[in-house]
């Protein structure tokens, strides 16, 4: 099967992509392209949907770079081809040739691009992470390496949405201590439970840091099996585990 492939009009001369789990390699619960090495799949298999993703986004498998994601805000500046992952939530470069790739199944992909000062940038914004600051951390980060926040363009690929994402109060009240103002990206749910509106949040967020641009591409990867993996949907059908999808971004 072919790979799909979504991209944004946004980033239209920058080769970016959110890989839907279409085209892969795997098989069972992984079935697609799980680009995961933390999963349970074979290794073997992930390298070759790796190798897959990295031929579509026209580099070498080595210069597909990754970063061990650890829910931070912590970003790592690449400036030339690593095999390390190092702990870290997001990644910048302006190196050309090097793409900047995400894991997600469930948090959001953010791909970030400055066309004009050549820098790039891709996020893992988890609720935690996006709630440390993971995308602001990532455009001060660009702006080291030469970019302009109000020049800068990002896109949200597919996530998790409000209507699939049920949370406690106690995961509310980390966001009202926060800012009280938080209290918007919230709907009533069943009993004390509440629906979060993740890719709102970090529009919010990013909004607020000063980005010239921001959207989210509006698929919810829990709503589709077919396209995209999820955690908390894999978890709901009491499955061993789940495959990773891949987003990402080159000069």
């Amino acid at each position: 099967m072919t790979l799909e492939i979504l991209a944004s009009d946004l980033l239209p001369s920058i080769r970016h992509g959110f890989f839907t789990r279409r085209g892969g390699a795997s098989s069972g619960v992984f079935s697609g392209l799980n680009c995961g090495y933390g999963s349970s799949d074979q290794s073997e298999i992930v390298h070759i949907n790796r190798a897959r993703v990295a031929d579509a986004m026209q580099v070498a498998s080595d210069a597909l770079q990754a970063v061990h994601q650890i829910h931070s805000a912590k970003v790592f500046t690449v400036d030339t081809a690593t095999s390390d992952r190092p702990r870290a939530d997001a990644m910048v470069t302006a190196i050309p040739g090097l793409a900047l790739s995400i894991l997600t199944a469930d948090c959001q992909p953010v791909l970030f691009a400055d066309v004009d000062a050549g820098v790039i940038g891709a996020a893992h914004a988890g609720w935690r992470g996006a709630l440390d600051g993971v995308l602001e951390a990532t455009l001060d980060a660009m702006e080291h390496l030469g970019a302009n926040r109000a020049n800068t363009t990002a896109v949200i690929g597919p996530c998790i949405s409000q209507s699939a994402y049920e949370v406690g109060p106690d995961f509310m009240d980390d966001f009202l201590m926060d800012d009280p103002d938080n209290a918007r990206f919230f709907a009533g749910g069943s009993g004390d439970r509440v629906q979060f509106d993740l890719p709102a949040f970090g529009l919010h967020r990013m909004r607020r840091a000063g980005i010239g641009a921001a959207e989210w591409t509006r698929h919810c990867t829990y709503a589709d099996a077919d396209r995209f993996y999820s955690y908390r949907r894999s978890t709901h059908a009491k499955e061993a585990d789940y495959g990773r999808l891949i987003s990402t971004i080159r000069l």
